[in-house]
């Protein structure tokens, strides 16, 4: 028979208020007797129940964290941070992947909600008006990780996403290169990666080049999106360069310049966007911006625990470092 909360007190020899106070991590406990009570509850492999304390403190110690593609090797390491800060503070995790789906979006809103999580850590494709609503009447404790997060009243913990598409274009433009494609997300897109190609544009102006429409193409973060995108390009013109929202992009834009016997980066530079694992080990190995993919979960996770425990946050809107990683597909 599992021990109780009773043998657990018998055990230590104090009361059940205080072992329950132990449990709740309260202050008034002594450092020896909570040595006690966690010494008893190890050597009787106690488990509290996780249903009945929920619903004396209205708490369950569950966050959810809703991801929109868990296939994507940028998420499962924000994902990997965010969990690794949740088992520091013994929070549990409930993982939703949307496969970008609106209404898989909601209705996972709605079953963590039902499941009474502490708490949301949100990453989204597009941050619709629907969900942000539906965000705020659940009255949910939010921080949204990689998507903006001022313009919705929600805190967040994202990069620069504008000036790190400005960087990495301006990287290109002093290898010399003025035929600069960009292959991304419309920037009409309330989301992260859809703030990159306003950098690119930006960069262009700065630097006396034209923005040439036959030199962008909008579509998702895939390698096919960035097959699609570079087949398109090609059709219309020659380029020096490619800018690319995501390195799984940046992968399916090489892929197809060598079917078109088109050579990085002698012939064509082409620059990433996230430092996935696989950028390094890709060849030729994958310029990129590095996300601190990592940190991003952590940090989120942090400031979230602490939304939920009512402290105060020193920021409400983090905004990282991001940097250039130069490998093998740019001339040196």
């Amino acid at each position: 028979m599992a021990a109780s909360i009773k043998d657990v007190a018998k055990e230590a020899g104090v009361s059940i208020a205080t072992v329950s106070r132990v449990l709740n991590d309260v202050d008034v406990v002594n450092e020896e007797t909570k040595k006690k009570v966690r010494e008893a509850i190890k050597k009787l492999d106690y488990r509290p129940n996780i249903v009945a304390r929920s619903l004396k403190t209205q708490r369950t110690r569950t966050i959810g964290i809703i991801v929109p593609d868990i296939s994507s090797q940028f998420y499962p390491e924000v994902v990997r941070g965010a969990e690794d800060v949740s088992n520091i503070y013994n929070y549990n995790v409930i993982l939703c992947n949307t496969d970008m789906d609106h209404e898989k979006e909601i209705e996972y809103l709605r079953v963590l909600r039902e499941k009474m999580v502490d708490g949301v850590i949100y990453m989204s494709n597009c941050l619709q008006e629907d969900i942000i609503k539906m965000l705020k009447d659940l009255s949910l404790p939010t921080v949204l990780v990689e998507t903006r997060g001022k313009d919705y009243g929600f805190p967040s913990v994202t990069i620069d996403n504008e000036k790190a598409g400005y960087d990495a274009t301006e990287f290109l433009i002093k290898k010399g290169n003025k035929k600069i494609a960009y292959i991304g997300v419309n920037p009409a897109t309330e989301n992260a990666s859809g703030l990159r190609v306003n950098g690119y544009k930006k960069a262009l102006e700065d630097n006396g080049l034209k923005y040439d429409e036959n030199l962008v193409q909008f579509g998702g973060l895939k390698a096919a999106d960035g097959r699609d995108g570079m087949e398109a390009i090609l059709s219309k013109t020659k380029i020096d360069a490619v800018f690319c929202a995501s390195d799984e992009i940046a992968m399916g834009v090489i892929n197809t310049l060598r079917d078109n016997n088109i050579k990085v980066p002698e012939d064509v530079d082409v620059v990433g966007f996230d430092n996935i694992y696989a950028s390094s080990i890709y060849y030729p190995k994958l310029t990129t911006v590095e996300q601190p993919m990592y940190d991003m979960g952590s940090v989120g996770m942090r400031m979230l625990i602490k939304i939920i425990n009512k402290s105060e946050l020193e920021d409400e809107h983090i905004v990282l470092d991001y940097k250039i990683i130069e490998r093998d597909t740019c001339k040196k």
